[in-house]
């Protein structure tokens, strides 16, 4: 959403508040997006959402995703106020006004910041569950959103047609500050069964102390212009520059991460800050990569998905996961990721209000037969109905 662009209508508002980033889900309407008042019996299209209610009618209207550092959060607490996203209630959408200033929240910082809310905006967070969100807005987004799960093989995107009578069970892979990995055995059926707390946060710290950059997107195009064999001690730096093919390890292969660094006579100021994020990158994403396999084989899964905000859209990373899952895995699992990654608990938090159900909310228009497939980073707008009360 551009700045200067106004919203004439708001239902609901959604946030997920990490411990790195805030992310925001909210659905608005406009004098473009009418309220379509005409009541329907219930149904369900091919993808099992609802086309509507007896009890109600759907207004069309769209869902924004916006981030935000949590260390600015009074940038948030602005915006909101700015756009008025607090208040919620609009009777000509059909919504209760005594719903306003009553908003879904996830994450740690629902609890941590309740009271800045309150105070700065008036807002009451009403709290709902973390990993149940993480699980609802995913499975939101497999099952509704066409084109939202891709594969990422020798720098190409290939995107996933998802049977959903095939979708579970699957591991999801959430990348915050800290990694969660979830088995997701259907909607509302789940289990958390391991996870790291090397994530996003470890890469963004220890990106910042090293390279002093500032911002987790401008460490991470920093990475983009780096050359991790700068650093890292590769197979062939120790074989002499030969494959170690008798256990399948090629010469290009990373044997230590920052390893090259034990024998060279340099200080931190010596290498290039792109190299050492680019490092730090590839070190955290193989990790990552190796642990989220080693639990689909526990579990015998075939179906990663991979989300949150430390991919970003970002290349050198889906790349990096993918060939850990696909080394480790000997082929027979891959690493699939999402259009709308660090937005599933946020997504999920907007699904759990009591008439925004996820089987409520439906995609509208011919826009979203393959909708923004082209730029993966642009937040990914949705055009879709919700239902509203009679």
């Amino acid at each position: 959403m551009e700045d200067g662009d106004t919203i004439d209508a708001i239902s609901h508002l959604a946030l997920d508040i990490g411990g790195s980033l805030i992310k925001m889900v909210y659905f608005s309407t406009s004098k473009e997006q009418p309220v379509d008042k005409t009541k329907n019996n219930a149904s369900r299209d091919s993808n099992g959402v609802s086309n509507g209610s007896k009890d109600g009618y759907l207004v069309n209207g769209r869902l924004y995703f916006i981030k935000f550092e949590t260390s600015k959060i009074n940038e948030c607490l602005d915006f909101i106020s700015s756009k008025q996203l607090h208040y919620r209630g609009v009777q000509q959408c059909g919504f209760p006004v005594s719903d306003k200033n009553i908003i879904k929240a996830t994450g740690g910082g629902a609890f941590k910041f309740a009271d800045l809310f309150k105070e700065k905006l008036g807002i009451s967070l009403d709290k709902v569950d973390e990993m149940s969100s993480l699980v609802s807005g995913a499975n939101f987004l497999l099952k509704a959103v066409p084109s939202e799960a891709f594969t990422y093989v020798n720098g190409k995107r290939n995107y996933e047609q998802i049977d959903h009578n095939d979708l579970f069970p699957y591991l999801l892979v959430n990348i915050g500050s800290g990694v969660s990995m979830i088995k997701v055995d259907g909607d509302g059926k789940f289990e958390r069964v391991s996870g790291t707390s090397v994530g996003g946060g470890t890469f963004w710290g220890l990106g910042k102390l090293l390279t002093k950059c500032k911002s987790f997107d401008a460490l991470l195009e920093m990475s983009h212009q780096g050359n991790n064999r700068v650093i890292d001690m590769l197979v062939g730096d120790i074989y002499g520059g030969m494959d170690y093919s008798k256990i399948g390890l090629t010469s290009t292969a990373i044997a230590s991460s920052f390893g090259k660094a034990i024998s060279e006579d340099k200080e931190l100021e010596e290498y290039k800050p792109e190299d050492v994020a680019r490092s730090l990158l590839r070190m955290i994403s193989n990790n990552i990569g190796q642990i989220a396999y080693l639990n689909a084989l526990r579990f015998g899964l075939k179906k990663i998905f991979f989300g949150g905000f430390f991919i970003g859209g970002h290349a050198y990373t889906m790349d990096t996961i993918s060939v850990a899952v696909d080394f480790w895995s000997k082929g027979e699992a891959k690493a699939m990721f999402l259009r709308h990654e660090g937005f599933l608990g946020a997504l999920g938090a907007f699904m759990n209000y009591q008439l925004v159900q996820d089987d409520s909310v439906r995609l509208v228009g011919d826009k979203n037969s393959n909708p923004l497939v082209e730029d993966l980073n642009d937040n990914g707008i949705i055009e879709c109905c919700v239902q509203a009360s009679s």
